[in-house]
């Protein structure tokens, strides 16, 4: 998430330099390598006021090996993306050799206000694209903070559960688990998590995301 509103020109930077990257790393890989897991999601997977190394991409990827599951993890997020935004670009973001997407959207949509109703259609129709082109996905949900409006933090709340049963893919209920809230795993924002609370999302995602790694073969 992000609180600094974006130029179009930055945006567009952004994307054009994500796709140079991903096209360039997808003509290095060999085949039988490790599977591709791709996370579509926004500054909190891609690591906002965080080194490379200490973003989720390398953090996820550090989990997965360690517990027997490597895998190649490849960053596809924009700071500032709604789930609308992610929409627009998910089908040259999550590039064809992918064999598994997190799907980590949302948080700007909460900063923003956005109906629920229409972060929901956001997400199916993301989840969609994906299954459309056989990669398989782990949705991963955010939750509205408790002073946002008790009505709007219920919708909200609960489409991430009604997207991932409905479209029939693997749920993890809240990507801050264990790190939301906590002063010593977040940024001075009190939004994106540190290296530290990086660590925490990665070792605990690693396992769902191996889970389903395997049930893809």
């Amino acid at each position: 998430m992000e609180f600094k509103p974006e130029t179009r020109l930055t945006r567009r930077e952004g994307l054009i330099g994500l796709a140079a990257a991903l096209a360039a790393g997808s003509g290095a890989r060999a085949a039988g390598s490790a599977p591709v897991v791709t996370i579509l999601g926004d500054s909190i997977t891609a690591g906002l006021g965080l080194p490379a190394a200490d973003a989720l991409p390398a953090q996820l990827s550090a989990a997965l090996a360690r517990i027997g599951s490597p895998a190649q993890v490849r960053g596809a997020a924009v700071s500032g993306d709604t789930t609308a935004d992610a929409l627009a670009r998910v089908d040259f973001s999550v590039q064809g050799d992918t064999r598994l997407c997190l799907v980590a959207l949302g948080g700007n949509d909460l900063l923003q206000g956005v109906e629920p109703r229409a972060v929901a259609a956001n997400l199916t129709a993301i989840v969609r694209r994906l299954k459309a082109r056989r990669i398989a996905v782990v949705l991963a949900g955010m939750r509205a903070p408790a002073g946002i409006g008790s009505a709007y933090a219920r919708e909200f709340n609960a489409i991430y559960a009604q997207v991932a049963k409905a479209e029939a893919v693997r749920f993890y209920p809240f990507l801050l688990e264990g790190v939301a809230a906590d002063p010593r795993l977040n940024q001075a924002d009190s939004i994106h998590p540190n290296a530290a609370g990086v660590k925490i999302i990665a070792w605990k995602l690693a396992p769902v995301l191996a889970r389903a790694l395997k049930a893809g073969r």
